[in-house]
């Protein structure tokens, strides 16, 4: 008889951490674990911001699946589809045919995605930050932006590229804006042409404060910091459109930039409309405090279906009436909790209920800045920086992760960042093909047959 199998859909943090902690609690002849995830790896996303300032390498701000997950099966694709009333999911690989994959219990994590709004432009040129790609596209953008500037005669293209707006005040757009802007700062340096007052970085936000994960004491802390930095800050503000680059603002303001990082909030991923699991309004999947996958009219559990982190909707037990925020501190001990729930069931036990009261959260402003509220104390400066680096490389999973991060933030004090574009990255072949002329088959048929 076969052993039951455990399928992971997505290899975010929920799906990682359950992932390798099922596989330490269940041998091979107890459980098969299966994890399905476009991409070979587990991107850090705390460290984005680090990545995309260079204080890492982005390779370090990733977890190698089939490195750490070694006693898993690794598939890379998408799942296209799920089926939890046949217990099947549809399977698209990276090439070739898709096929479906049968399953005893399924845990259902594949993240979120960001929430974009319908405003002119923005597709076209927003940049994101949910993706290693992306933190390496803005770094390499941010700092081509400095090049373009140096050099252009034309005054409206100078200001346009000295513009650098980001939407939204969450922890992901104040610490990539803050890092940015040490960045940026840090490179004029070595642009003589280029004066620092002609720099501007813009925050728009639609709430009337920042960072309220930390509190609003310590948001009001980071505005005030950020502000004496020269950012500048709209608050109960949106962005109505961006068209080619001209930015209009609800506050009536209008100027050109050729920089727009979009970090307003997330959603739940697009898959989990092709499921016949119940979902809540917000899109979300619907979850008892067992992180059971549950119908919302009767409540009732559907077995097998498991459900955790930004994806799922799961009741706060420390918050009545609530639920569980979408934040890496919540995704990291659900994830714990579910894999040894479904354990516990796999061995003829009973699952039990998740509950963490929030400790707060601390956030990184830029080298030796940052700002911190746990367990009701609150930090800001040097101390909270500490806090937020030592935090985080904590949690990143793997010893051989923590080794490497760590070397690469010794390297960059002791011989500081490095400041340099590397654009040709996101279009590696233009080169090549610009001087290679396209050869037709029958043109080429007529040279073979003259040698």
């Amino acid at each position: 008889m076969n052993p039951p199998r455990i399928v992971v859909v997505g290899a975010g943090h929920v799906g990682l951490y359950a992932a390798l902690r099922l596989s330490k609690k269940l041998n091979r002849n107890q459980a098969e674990i299966v994890v399905i995830d476009p991409v070979p790896h587990m991107t850090y996303q705390p460290f984005l911001p680090e990545a995309a300032a260079g204080n890492i390498s982005p390779r370090h701000a990733v977890v190698p699946l089939r490195r750490e997950l070694k006693k898993c099966r690794i598939v890379s694709g998408e799942v296209t589809k799920l089926e939890h009333a046949r217990k099947t999911v549809t399977i698209q690989p990276i090439d070739g045919p898709a096929f479906e994959m049968e399953y005893d219990h399924i845990i259902v994590a594949p993240g979120s995605v960001s929430r974009t709004l319908p405003i002119p432009g923005l597709s076209d040129m927003g940049i994101g930050l949910k993706t290693i790609g992306e933190a390496i596209y803005l770094r390499n953008h941010i700092l081509d932006r400095l090049d373009v500037a140096a050099v252009t005669p034309d005054e409206e293209v100078r200001k346009a590229s000295l513009n650098f707006v980001f939407v939204g005040g969450g922890f992901a757009g104040i610490e990539a804006l803050a890092e940015m802007q040490d960045v940026v700062a840090e490179a004029l340096k070595y642009y003589p042409e280029l004066d620092p007052k002609e720099v501007h970085f813009i925050l728009v936000e639609a709430s009337n404060r920042i960072l309220p994960e930390v509190g609003p004491e310590m948001g009001a802390y980071t505005a005030r910091q950020l502000s004496k930095r020269g950012i500048d800050l709209r608050l109960e503000t949106f962005l109505k459109s961006c068209v080619d680059g001209q930015i209009e603002l609800s506050d009536g303001d209008s100027f050109r930039a050729e920089t727009l990082v979009w970090t307003a909030g997330v959603k739940p991923s697009p898959m989990l409309e092709q499921t016949d699991l119940p979902l809540g309004p917000r899109g979300h999947v619907n979850c008892l405090p067992t992180l059971q996958v549950a119908s919302i009219e009767t409540g009732e559990v559907l077995e097998g279906a498991w459900a955790a982190g930004d994806c799922a909707q799961v009741p706060d037990l420390t918050n009545p009436g609530g639920w569980c925020s979408p934040s890496a501190q919540h995704a990291v001990r659900q994830a714990t909790v579910l894999a040894d729930n479904i354990r516990q069931v796999v061995l003829g036990g009973a699952p039990k209920e998740y509950r963490h009261k929030h400790v707060g959260g601390v956030a990184g402003l830029g080298i030796n800045k940052g700002v911190a509220h746990v367990y009701g104390i609150k930090v800001k400066g040097y101390p909270a920086w500490l806090m937020h680096r030592f935090y985080h490389v904590s949690r990143i999973p793997s010893m051989n992760r923590k080794v490497r991060v760590l070397a690469d933030w010794v390297l960059a004090f002791l011989l500081k960042r490095e400041t340099v574009a590397l654009g040709q990255l996101h279009h590696p072949r233009e080169e090549f093909v610009e001087v290679t002329p396209p050869v037709t088959p029958a043109a080429d048929k007529v040279s073979a047959g003259t040698r």
